[in-house]
């Protein structure tokens, strides 16, 4: 017999000892961790005994690799059997110890769920009172450009409320929105009255943090144009919205104050709790005639009124917070309260 033969029976042999060694070692198992171990050693792809195998089928003369190749393929078969029934076997005395060992009377652990974060289970419940009243949903870019956030809301240039100190500014022509209120100017732009909306979302302003102010806030701001809309009409949407969210026994007040894109304006105030503290809630009046010029209407042919509230003031009055900073601080035992 040549070299070459012998090198081929050889290597048969090295077959038949992997397969007698993978088979004794399925077979013998006691854990799913020792099952893992075993499957490596013996049909791990990389460096497992089985591919070593395959790997001296390139050594070997051409006539003998048809006979090896059978017999590899036989061996490889019988050890992915082995090793499938190994697991099958084990995965059910894992299962039968699992259920002998416990009372499956007994009720099992409770898991925790998520929930909406007190600010989202407010602002849906906004919509919903504000919907009701007959306003209906519209939405705006975070990312405003000044014409939207300033020039259309009767803000010129040389007004204070557009320095860069009081605003976040990301290009000199496009910023941060301070205001919902650029949403009411897109809605115009985009419809004709009759129109009654709000808008929610997110706002920005560089305040210093503390109880009650934050960098990043959410307001809700309410517009209603149409032939006739009066400052009347303004009050008594939001005492009807203040009654409808915290309860009859709710006190709201109107302070004359000044915004460029209403007039006249007031100031929105509520009455925190029993000790008689304020507390504003927003801003509000009848939109500027310049404001109605802005967005194409006739302002001698429909007028309206407007109204901007915060959504973090709104949800603190409700549930007696006094502290605007835990909405933001994702402490867990804070948030599950709501």
């Amino acid at each position: 017999m040549s070299s070459t033969s012998n090198e081929t029976t050889a290597a048969l042999a090295e077959l038949d000892r992997l397969e007698s060694e993978g088979l004794t070692a399925f077979e013998t198992l006691t854990s799913i961790p020792d099952w893992e171990a075993a499957r490596v050693v013996f049909l791990g792809l990389k460096q497992g005994r089985l591919k070593v195998a395959q790997e001296a089928l390139k050594t070997l003369p051409g006539p003998d690799r048809k006979i090896y190749g059978q017999r590899f393929n036989a061996v490889k078969t019988a050890l992915e059997v082995a090793c499938e029934t190994a697991k099958t076997k084990l995965d059910q005395s894992v299962v039968k110890t699992a259920v002998i060992g416990e009372d499956l009377t007994v009720p099992g652990t409770a898991r925790g769920f998520g929930r909406r974060h007190p600010l989202t289970q407010t602002s849906e419940e906004l919509i919903d009172i504000f919907g009701r009243m007959g306003f209906e949903l519209a939405r705006g870019p975070e990312i405003e450009d000044t014409f939207h956030n300033f020039e259309a809301l009767n803000i010129p240039a040389d007004h204070p409320a557009r320095e860069p100190l009081d605003n976040f500014y990301l290009t000199p022509k496009t910023l941060l929105r301070s205001q919902t209120s650029t949403v009411q100017i897109r809605v115009m732009e985009a419809t004709k009255p009759p129109i009654r909306v709000v808008a929610l979302g997110r706002v920005y302003r560089p305040d210093a943090v503390d109880a009650t102010h934050s960098f990043m806030f959410h307001q809700i701001e309410g517009l209603y144009v149409d032939r006739g809309v009066t400052m009347a009409n303004l009050k008594s949407t939001l005492r009807q919205f203040a009654k409808s969210y915290l309860g009859q026994d709710v006190t709201v007040r109107f302070r004359p104050s000044f915004f460029p894109f209403t007039e006249p304006s007031v100031e929105v105030d509520m009455m925190w709790d029993s000790s008689g503290r304020w507390v504003e809630m927003g801003g509000a009046g009848m939109v500027d005639p310049n404001v109605l010029k802005a967005v194409g209407y006739d302002p001698d042919e429909v007028s309206g009124f407007a109204f901007g509230l915060g959504i973090e003031r709104l949800c603190m009055r409700r549930h007696g917070i006094d502290d605007i900073r835990p909405f933001y601080q994702n402490d867990v035992r804070f948030l599950s309260q709501f």
